[in-house]
């Protein structure tokens, strides 16, 4: 079988959008690796929150080979993965004014830790009042977005602002409106969305810049090993004993 042009198609825009965040977010996220860098080493404690098809991204960097054992997913009920009934209900609950407060209230998140948010459009008031009180409670927040949509769309938010404007550090993603790289004579609909691959890189981007500058400084960074290679359970055991009081992924 002869390959898919519209597969090579994907693979040239998936590419084409990694070269740009790497060459142009560059400073950005060595910033951000800095302020996770400088979290660890203060003893304080990381997050990431993501909804819906951000959530993919968020939860890239909890608890897997080669990750940081000290990032915990801050889970919203209902707005991560689809896996909610009916799919649509986790839509509704991004708009839904209140919500972000009540999980953060009830969250150990605390002054001087690291929240990264992760949200394509940046419009909604889940994420948009997630950074407000964030930042409120003396978090530094870390935003993962596409600038197109605050300069192409409006904000659902009471406030008419968006993700980006309630961070101290953002990632552009230099996703387009639409998340959709491909269109084809026949196809009515655009299609092939490539939003997860380059928010996923842009997230393991930051995790190595805060574990150079870690290592930089002296300080060991807190890395779990694939649990499938030999000596995995025994070396993550250990990363998870030292560092129990700051993970909130177990018992």
């Amino acid at each position: 079988m002869s390959e898919s042009k519209l597969a090579g198609q994907f693979f040239d825009a998936a590419i084409g959008l990694l070269q740009r965040v790497r060459d142009e977010e560059a400073a950005n996220v060595a910033e951000a690796g800095a302020a996770i860098a400088d979290t660890v080493a203060a003893g304080g404690r990381l997050f990431t929150f993501g909804a819906g098809h951000s959530s993919l991204a968020a939860q890239d960097v909890v608890y897997r080979a080669g990750g940081f054992a000290l990032m915990n997913l801050l889970a919203v009920p209902g707005v991560v993965g689809v896996d909610v009934m009916p799919a649509t209900l986790g839509s509704a609950l991004e708009r839904v004014e209140g919500l972000a407060g009540a999980v953060l209230d009830s969250s150990p998140a605390k002054s001087g830790d690291v929240l990264v948010i992760i949200s394509l459009s940046g419009r909604n008031a889940l994420p948009v009042e997630m950074a407000m009180n964030a930042r409120a409670l003396g978090l530094k927040v870390i935003g993962v977005t596409s600038m197109a949509y605050a300069q192409e769309t409006k904000s659902r938010h009471v406030s008419g602002t968006f993700l980006k404007d309630h961070c101290d550090i953002v990632l552009d993603s230099k996703i387009a409106v639409g998340d959709a790289e491909l269109t084809h004579e026949g196809i009515e609909a655009p299609f092939a969305p490539a939003s997860t691959v380059v928010t996923s890189a842009l997230m393991q981007a930051t995790m190595a810049a805060a574990a150079e500058q870690l290592v930089e400084r002296g300080i060991e960074p807190p890395l779990l090993r694939s649990g499938n290679v030999d000596g995995g359970h025994d070396w993550n055991g250990r990363v998870m004993t030292e560092y129990g009081d700051r993970i909130f992924f177990r018992h």
